[in-house]
C-alpha cells in the first residue's frame, strides 16, 4: 500500500478542481481593523483591508475587550489548566455562563471550546438520551450540526430548506409518540437568508418535538441585547436550546449552548466534547464576558454593522455586480465557477490590498461558488468605494457574466 500517493491523489483532486484552499497569512492591527497586514506572497508585510471576517462588529478590537483580557492574564495567568471537572470552574466561566443565560432568557449556559464542538457534542449527546429520537434537520445545517446528528445514531429526516410545509409531512409521518427534534439555524451564513423561527416553533408545539436553534451568525448581531433573531421575534422562550458562538459578533473564541437547568446538567454531565476538553483559558472568557456585556448594553455596533451591509449591496447593485438577495448582515457575491471565484480573489490582494476568500464546495453546493463579503461598522464609504471599483475592472477583465 503507497499511502503517500493515496494522499497526494487526494490532494491533487482538490487542484484539479479549484477547490484547494489556501490560508492567506495575516495579522490584524489592533484598534485599526479592517486594516491589517498581508505576509503571503511577498517579501515583509503588506497592508490590505479585510472584507471576510466573521468578527462582524470589530468587537476582537475593542477596548474594553482588550483591557479585560490583559487583566485576566495578569490576574490568573494565561491556561485553565485543564477540563473544568479537574482544573476548576474558573470563576469567569461561571460569570459568563450567567451572562448568556440571561440573555437568552434561559435557565442555564454551558460554554465550550467553539461553536463547532457545542453542536457537535449537544445534538449527539442528548439524542443518544432519547430511545427512538427522530432528528428533523435542515438541508443547509452547518457541518458541525450535521456531525453531532451522525454522531447520535438516531434516524433523520432531512427537510427542504426553510420549508415549513416540507417539515409538517415530515413530522406528520411519523410515530406521533416517537421522540423528535428539529434542528435549524436563524441565519444561514452563505446566502444571507433566516429561518422562520416561529412556524417551526408552531410544529414542535403540534407534534411535541424539541427544538435546536444555531444562531451563530446571529448573537450579538439582532436583537435589543444581541440575544439574535430569537430574541428580535420574540421567540427565545419557544425554542429548546440556543446555541451561539464567542468568536464571531463578540470577537473572541469559543461556543456555547442555553436552555433549561436540567438540559445543561444532562450535557455537562454525558458530553465527551464538554467532559474531556481543557477548558477555554480564563483569558479569553474574560474578554468574552467584557464583550457580551457592552453590546447587551450597546447597538451602535449592530447599527453601524447593518448600514455598512446595506450600503455595499446597493453599491455591487449600482455597478451591476451580481450581488445574491440577503436580508442580513451578509453580502454575497455569485461567481458559479470555483476557479474564477479563486482568480478573482487572488487579484483582489493582489492588485488591491482587499482580502476576501472564495467560497466554494462542500460549503456551498457546485455551481454556487461565490465570494462572501462581510462589512462591519469599521469599513468606511471609501474603503466601499475602492472594493466596488476594483471588483468592476476584474469583472471586466475577465469577461465575467454581470448582472441582468
Amino acid at each position: 500500500m503507497n499511502y503517500k500517493h493515496i494522499f497526494a491523489q487526494a490532494i491533487d483532486r482538490l487542484h484539479e478542481e479549484g477547490r484547494y484552499r489556501v490560508f492567506i497569512d495575516i495579522l490584524r492591527n489592533k484598534g485599526a481593523f479592517p486594516n491589517a497586514r498581508c505576509f503571503h506572497g511577498h517579501n515583509g508585510p503588506k497592508p490590505i483591508t479585510v472584507w471576510c471576517s466573521n468578527d462582524y462588529l470589530s468587537m476582537g478590537q475593542h477596548p474594553k475587550v482588550v483591557a479585560a483580557m490583559e487583566e485576566a492574564l495578569h490576574d490568573v495567568g494565561a491556561g485553565s489548566g485543564g477540563t473544568r471537572n479537574i482544573g476548576g470552574n474558573t470563576h469567569y466561566h461561571v460569570d459568563l455562563e450567567a451572562e448568556l443565560a440571561d440573555l437568552h432568557g434561559k435557565e442555564g449556559a454551558l460554554i465550550f471550546t467553539s461553536g463547532y464542538v457545542s453542536n457537535e457534542a449537544t445534538l449527539a449527546t442528548l439524542t443518544k438520551l432519547l430511545p427512538g429520537c427522530i432528528i428533523f434537520s435542515d438541508e443547509l445545517n452547518h457541518a458541525s450540526m450535521i456531525a453531532g446528528i451522525r454522531n447520535s445514531g438516531c434516524e433523520k429526516r432531512i427537510f427542504r430548506h426553510n420549508d415549513v410545509e416540507h417539515l409538517r409531512e415530515l413530522l406528520a409521518a411519523e410515530d406521533p409518540d416517537a421522540p423528535k427534534l428539529i434542528a435549524f439555524e436563524s441565519v444561514y451564513s452563505m446566502d444571507g437568508d433566516i429561518a422562520p423561527i416561529a412556524e417551526f416553533c408552531d410544529l414542535a408545539d403540534e407534534f411535541n418535538a424539541l427544538t435546536y436553534l444555531d444562531e451563530v451568525h446571529a448573537v450579538g448581531m439582532y436583537g435589543a441585547r444581541g440575544g439574535g433573531i430569537s430574541e428580535r421575534d420574540d421567540v427565545a422562550h419557544r425554542l429548546t436550546i440556543i446555541e451561539g458562538t464567542l468568536g464571531k459578533a463578540f470577537g473572541v473564541m469559543g461556543g456555547y449552548i442555553a436552555a433549561d437547568q436540567m438540559i445543561i446538567d444532562v450535557i455537562r454531565s454525558y458530553a465527551p466534547g464538554f467532559i474531556f476538553t481543557t477548558s477555554l483559558s480564563p483569558v479569553l472568557v474574560a474578554g468574552v464576558l467584557a464583550s457580551v456585556r457592552h453590546l447587551k448594553q450597546s447597538s451602535e455596533e449592530r447599527e453601524g454593522q447593518q448600514a455598512a451591509a446595506a450600503k455595499l449591496k446597493q453599491m455591487m447593485r449600482d455597478a451591476g455586480l451580481p450581488v445574491m438577495p440577503s436580508v442580513t448582515h451578509i453580502v454575497p457575491l455569485m461567481v458559479g465557477d470555483p476557479v474564477k471565484a479563486k482568480r478573482i480573489s487572488d487579484i483582489l490582494l493582489a492588485e488591491y490590498g482587499a482580502y476576501v476568500q472564495p467560497i466554494n464546495y462542500p460549503t456551498v453546493p457546485r455551481g454556487t461558488e461565490r465570494l462572501r463579503f462581510t462589512p462591519g461598522p469599521t469599513h468606511d464609504d471609501a474603503m466601499m468605494r475602492d472594493l466596488v471599483n476594483a471588483l468592476v475592472e476584474i469583472w471586466d477583465r475577465l469577461e465575467l457574466r454581470k448582472a441582468a
